[in-house]
């Protein structure tokens, strides 16, 4: 028996240039962001909301809890390590399970994109070399992440992960260590061009007198016996350095230094790369960089800047999505949920499986060993190797298959807007549920690939697509370029 299907009800999208923009400023299209949007008044009340933190932070602060590391004490973690309970590279991989989450669930979607941006920026890998300080590090970046540059620099120079990993623990007036005054230099702030060996040789001076009990108590302090004293040049900036607390001279030294002309071109053009494309007009970098001095390093008015800007706003499809941003933008774009916290060591559970899932794409979230910090750009993505991963995680993801522990996957026929529609209308309703915008011919003629089904079939929850093949089809929606960008 054969009959007319009830008329297809078109599932509300969001304007063209708002989903591009939640695209570049969120972990990835979902409906209930764009109801969040339409209940604040459109885009631009809802980045305002965003910008002021004026959503709720209760997934940050419950997940925090899922691992024991994440919110322990320096000592404590430590200990844990000692003990073997759970070694740092297990903390580290915790926080890095964590960061995904955050980026999955947070309602302050802003806050983790631009934490996400400036932990590469400001990089610190997750290799366990950092003993018990990266959760710490991470959450500095993120409490300043929509600040004042000039204080998470300060922060995170002074930090005991950075202090570890470019070698300041142990730099002392006899013996200055050069890693972290260069990189400082190099990649933090004003760039390779703008400065001397002997700027490399003062900056590394100024910076001596944070300790480390490294591989011992991991106690931090600071020892102003072990700090240089003496006049100190670095570029443009000059100080008497006399005092045996050096604290006072860093920090002078650090608001030069994120004041610096040279600074707000660089802040400037990695922003625009990141939101906007792998090359940006100089004359979009030299207006970001005016609006990052004119309002003394503050990051709000620089992001306002940028999303309003006609680059921006052109820039639709241009940028690849990373590893860890393909992953988290799938548990989005699938409705999946996390159902149950994971043991600390359970490989198994979705809330750490999903770390697995984005290293067999290609990267984890912090894994990258240089301290230039992960690139942004199409080409380091756009692999033949990666793509085949990113289809094989889609699809897996789609069916429920992996991970299944701890997680809660949509049935297929929850999919469904109505309880019979024209196949046409299913894939239009999953191209507006999954990337917030229609359907358009090629992607249904894709869809009709896929299934060997016709436009005009008809669909109810007993058709075998449902039953049998809908992850085939959901695949259609994940492995296209529309999913694969931000």
């Amino acid at each position: 028996m054969s009959f007319t299907p009830r008329p297809y009800r078109r599932t509300v999208v969001p304007p063209t240039g708002t989903r591009h923009a939640l695209q570049r400023l969120t972990a990835g299209y979902t409906p209930a962001l764009a109801r969040q949007v339409r209940a604040a008044g459109g885009f631009g009340p809802w980045l305002d909301r965003q910008l002021a933190d004026g959503y709720d932070d209760r997934w940050y602060a419950n997940t925090s809890t899922w691992w024991p590391s994440v919110n322990a004490s320096y000592a404590t973690i430590a200990q844990r390590n000692e003990d073997r309970t759970e070694e740092f590279w297990r903390a580290d991989a915790n926080y890095e399970c964590w960061t995904l989450l955050r980026r999955f669930g947070s309602h302050r979607q802003v806050r983790e994109t631009m934490a996400d941006f400036w932990e590469h920026h400001l990089h610190v890998p997750a290799n366990g070399e950092v003993g018990p300080f990266r959760a710490s590090y991470g959450k500095t970046v993120r409490g300043h992440a929509l600040g004042r540059f000039r204080d998470l620099l300060k922060a995170t120079t002074t930090h005991p992960a950075m202090s570890v990993y470019l070698t300041n623990a142990n730099s002392t007036k006899s013996a200055p260590n050069e890693n972290l005054g260069r990189e400082l230099l190099e990649l933090h702030t004003v760039g390779r061009g703008n400065y001397t060996e002997d700027d490399v040789k003062a900056s590394a001076r100024i910076l001596t007198g944070y300790r480390v009990g490294l591989w011992q108590d991991w106690s931090v302090s600071y020892d102003p016996s072990k700090h240089w004293t003496g006049p100190v040049q670095v570029m443009d900036f000059h100080h008497a350095n006399a005092a045996p607390d050096g604290r006072p001279v860093v920090a002078a030294y650090l608001d030069h230094l994120a004041r610096h002309p040279a600074t707000a071109r660089r802040i400037a053009l990695k922003l625009a790369r990141r939101f906007v494309s792998d090359t940006p007009s100089d004359a979009l970098v030299r207006r970001l960089a005016t609006v990052y001095l004119a309002n003394d390093t503050a990051i709000r008015p620089v992001l306002r800047s940028l999303v309003a800007s006609s680059e921006f706003k052109a820039s639709a499809g241009r940028k690849v999505r990373t590893p860890a941003e393909d992953v988290v933008a799938t548990w989005r774009a699938l409705g999946t949920r996390f159902t149950a916290r994971p043991g600390s060591s359970d490989d198994e559970s979705g809330a750490n499986a999903i770390l697995w899932q984005v290293s067999s794409i290609g990267l984890r979230p912090l894994a990258w060993q240089r301290p230039d910090g992960r690139p942004d750009t199409a080409e380091a993505w756009s692999s033949t190797s990666r793509f085949l991963a990113s289809l094989d995680v889609h699809y897996t993801m789609s069916g429920g298959w992996w991970p299944s522990l701890g997680t809660g996957h949509r049935r297929p026929a929850s999919w469904l807007p109505q309880r019979s529609l024209r196949f046409d209308h299913l894939v239009d309703h999953l191209a507006r549920s999954i990337h917030g915008r229609g359907s358009t011919a090629l992607l249904l003629e894709v869809a009709c690939q896929a299934t060997g089904l016709q436009p005009a079939t008809v669909i109810t929850a007993d058709h075998a697509l449902v039953k049998w093949d809908f992850p085939r089809l959901l695949t259609v929606f994940l492995d296209c370029p529309t999913h694969l960008t931000r």
